[in-house]
């Protein structure tokens, strides 16, 4: 288990270097706090890795939604969402992010680039100590895991780097509880009046014997998998279609990735890429999106395109933009 002292020197480091409601994916030892009432509240006590050699307590999970003109074939024309992984979060170029970052300097690209960028949650484990959801059924595990988005992801982190803080809050005797507490700010579910405890907590005898009798998850079995060479091909050909409004076509891509909400392997691999079958189809959830990145470019801007009363001559007009700027 990493010490404070090793978490803070690694969020310092780190920073040197620049700096969705009712779902739970099908698994209810994912504890869906956003299911709360506005006001309402839950007391949840994190615990360390399962992976020794993970320095924190979570793991970063960074997925790309890529929307579609609905599914090729389909009578019924409807926005379709396909998510993938960016894999940055496993140390690699992102061919997808490689592309968008250019377009950030562009003031007539700024909002596709923002369409296109990761999305960026935190994945958790630990006891739900006070339950402001009431759930009727609970796993046998009480170990859940948490799906934090970036705002509360910071009120964590900003606990870490207190010199003040004297424990990690993972401990089992002197940890803390966290409170999470669900409000409203512009519509919007709100986090941000989320807290540590001002007071240190030991583990009780039975969420010490859950530990025990269960031991704990290694947080990094519940990232995407890493994408194989074939399937960063297939994720780039997608989003080029993606960007064009191209539909979804299940016979290219559906033996690789799949639409939100479908689970059969529909692909034709012979009417896919000319390569081998791939894997199982990458599937996750998302909460929460990372901001885009600001940059600041000292070439003059380019016009922007007129604006149109169609939105499909609008689309044109950016796709325009965007194949100009790769020749």
């Amino acid at each position: 288990m990493a010490t404070l002292a090793e978490i803070r020197a690694k969020l310092k480091a780190s920073e040197s270097k620049g700096s969705g409601e009712n779902r739970t994916g099908g698994d209810n030892s994912i504890y869906p706090f956003w299911n709360l009432k506005e006001g309402g509240e839950s007391v949840l006590r994190f615990l360390p890795d399962g992976n020794q050699d993970n320095t924190f307590f979570w793991v970063e999970r960074a997925m790309i939604k890529l929307p579609f003109a609905g599914i090729k074939g389909e009578a019924e024309s409807k926005q379709t969402i396909v998510q993938v992984p960016c894999v940055e979060m496993y140390g690699d170029t992102c061919p997808i992010l490689s592309e968008v970052r250019g377009w950030f300097k562009d003031p007539a690209l700024e909002d596709m680039g923002r369409k296109y960028w990761k999305k960026r949650s935190y994945i958790f484990q630990g006891f739900v100590a006070e339950d402001g959801l009431k759930e009727e059924q609970t796993p046998e595990n009480p170990i859940r895991r948490f799906i934090i988005g970036p705002q509360i992801f910071q009120l964590i982190r900003s606990a870490l780097v207190d010199p003040e803080l004297e424990d990690l809050p993972t401990d089992f005797v002197h940890g803390l509880d966290f409170r999470m507490k669900k409000g409203s700010k512009g519509g919007y579910a709100d986090y941000s009046t989320s807290s540590w405890s001002r007071r240190e907590r030991p583990l009780s005898d039975e969420e010490n014997a859950a530990i025990k009798a269960h031991g704990l998850y290694n947080l990094s079995d519940f990232l995407p998998k890493k994408p194989t060479e074939i399937e960063l091909k297939v994720m780039k050909e997608m989003f080029e279609a993606s960007v064009d409004g191209e539909a979804f076509d299940m016979e290219r891509w559906g033996q690789y990735f799949k639409p939100a909400g479908m689970s059969q392997n529909t692909g034709d691999p012979n009417k896919s890429t000319s390569t081998p079958k791939a894997s199982a189809p990458i599937s996750t959830d998302d909460i929460d999106d990372e901001p885009a990145p600001v940059v600041k470019s000292s070439a003059a801007p380019a016009p922007k395109a007129e604006e149109s009363s169609g939105g499909d001559s609008r689309a044109q007009d950016i796709l325009a933009m965007i194949r100009n700027r790769q020749k």
